[in-house]
Formats: structure tokens, C-alpha cells, sequence
């Protein structure tokens, strides 16, 4: 697999397409932080890494739906940096996401967190992804 980020943003994406409650994805220490962000922001219900017997582990997150009209609490996901071309923003050029609606995921420094956070810490990093 060439971009393990974009295989979990398209699982999450076709889980939401199809309606299910939770989609699995293999685990690593990149994805469970994109999880983190994902419910620190209330996009997903919870996550979780299950113990495989590959050792690597299976990421499983429960999606969240708004309860009365069973709309996904994600409407969109957006691979912005790829291997091919990678996108790096600096603090001034930080992008907004949907006026400020959404969320970018940055890996910086310092780890990785959203465009909000980033711009707070002053910092500047490669846009990973859009969500909203």
C-alpha cells in the first residue's frame, strides 16, 4: 500500500456511504492519531485499537450519525497531500477549511493536529487532509 492515509480516509468514507456503524483499518501510530483528532472534534463517536495476530492491530471506529435524521456527522473527507505531491503550508497560509466550519489535519513538528491548533502554536506543517 503506497498511502495508508488515504486507504483510511476512503474506509471511513464508503463505511459512511454504506451506513455502517463501525469501519476497521489496519493500525498504526499515524491513524490512531487522525482518530484521536477525529473524536477530540466529535466527527466519530469513539475508536479503539484491537491486538491482531500480526502484531500490527486493527483500528476500529464508531461512526456517528445524527440520531433524528441519520446524517453522518462527516459530510466530507479530502486527501490534500499525496506521496506524488505533497502540500506544506506556513503559518500565514494555513488553510481554512469551509470558512472555518471544518478542520485540516497537519502533521507538524510537534505532531500532528489541526489547522487551528497549528496556527495557536505558531506553527507550520504538511497538510494531510480536509474534513467536514
Amino acid at each position: 500500500m503506497t498511502d495508508p492515509i488515504a486507504d483510511l480516509l476512503t474506509r471511513i468514507r464508503n463505511a459512511i456511504l454504506a451506513g455502517h456503524k463501525v469501519v476497521e483499518a489496519p493500525a498504526s501510530n499515524l491513524k490512531k492519531e487522525i482518530a484521536r483528532i477525529l473524536f477530540e472534534k466529535g466527527y466519530i463517536l469513539s475508536y479503539k485499537v484491537v491486538k491482531s495476530d500480526n502484531g500490527q492491530g486493527i483500528l476500529k471506529i464508531a461512526l456517528k450519525y445524527n440520531p433524528k435524521s441519520k446524517k453522518p456527522a462527516i459530510k466530507e473527507l479530502q486527501r490534500v497531500s499525496r506521496p506524488g505531491l505533497r502540500h506544506y503550508a506556513a503559518v500565514d497560509e494555513m488553510p481554512k477549511v469551509l470558512n472555518g466550519l471544518g478542520i485540516a489535519i497537519v502533521s507538524t513538528s510537534k505532531g500532528l493536529m489541526t489547522n487551528k491548533e497549528a496556527k495557536k502554536e505558531n506553527i507550520g506543517g504538511e497538510v494531510l487532509c480536509y474534513v467536514y
